[in-house]
């Protein structure tokens, strides 16, 4: 692909940055003028949001058209975000970043605000396609210290958490960077329900994990991590209603490639099938705290 193709124009970029605007307000991943945007152009121009503006309602004459250097070339009424500088280094640390996104997802911020990364090998599709999310120590909204607290991790995963604050995803597009943010709070939200509605998981085995390992591999996906594995898979039997399926238990959890065991992450590593009085009790704790009961 040449170099010219790479690149969306400016008049690209601004449209989709609004309609990234549009559906983070609409997803409600953000309230009132949080969150922010930006995807370059070339290898040292980047079109972003204002500050100042709610991510819902932004024109395209609004956007603001910076340098890697944080020299402003263009801009509407207002300027950048403070949080461009977060921006800014996320791009200067990966040079094959071409968009991030950063917002304020309800469930993925709660991890944030407890200090919790999203680290459980319970879901596939997280584990290819996003991988594992460090939440980073807390610094002020706006600060040089966001920049400095997350580029130690830029380079080696596809996300983070910002401790009390949000989320913040990168990627070579951006809709790549718009769809990890969503595949973060997505798996934010797996890890709530069977963690703390549901009370069970299954982890999947050093094997499971190493398999999907490759397969990211193979679609060129380099960085995300790898979370803790469990020992033996606890996976493999059908559950059928009114039938007891049993699971050997896992005996701890471990990291893929390594033989050591390492603390469990905190799912269910594999136990007795629910019984139907379990079974009973979390479908009412589900509909309950759906339906905000609880």
């Amino acid at each position: 692909m040449s170099e010219l193709k790479r690149f969306p124009t400016d008049a690209e970029a601004k449209k989709m940055i609004v309609e990234i605007g549009r559906r983070m307000y609409m997803k409600n991943f953000v309230a009132a003028n949080d969150g922010n945007i930006s995807c370059k152009v070339d290898e040292d121009t980047i079109w972003t949001t204002p500050t100042g503006v709610s991510k819902g309602f932004m024109s395209e004459d609004e956007m603001v058209k910076m340098r890697l250097d944080g020299t402003v070339i263009s801009q509407g009424d207002k300027g950048p975000s403070s949080e461009s500088k977060m921006h800014l280094r996320i791009y200067n640390e990966r040079k094959d970043v071409m968009a991030v996104c950063h917002a304020h997802p309800p469930i993925s911020t709660s991890f944030a605000i407890a200090g919790m990364s999203l680290d459980r090998a319970i879901y596939p599709e997280a584990l290819v396609n996003l991988g594992t999310v460090p939440c980073v120590h807390y610094e002020a909204p706006g600060s040089q210290g966001i920049p400095d607290s997350i580029a130690p991790y830029v380079r080696d995963y596809n996300a983070l958490l910002l401790a009390n604050h949000g989320a913040v995803a990168w990627g070579a597009s951006l809709m790549e960077a718009w769809y990890r943010l969503e595949a973060t709070e997505h798996y934010a939200m797996v890890i709530m329900y069977t963690g703390n509605i549901i009370g069970k998981a299954n982890v999947l085995s050093c094997d499971q994990v190493g398999e999907l390992i490759r397969l990211r591999e193979k679609m060129g996906i380099t960085t995300g991590g790898v979370p803790a594995c469990a020992p033996k898979a606890t996976n493999t039997s059908d559950v059928v209603a009114g039938q007891s399926v049993s699971a050997p238990p896992a005996s701890g959890l471990k990291t893929y490639g390594q033989t050591e065991s390492v603390s469990p992450c905190g799912c269910a590593g594999g136990s007795d099938s629910v019984s139907e009085a379990e079974l009973k009790q979390i479908t009412q704790a589900v509909i309950a705290r759906l339906s905000g009961k609880m």
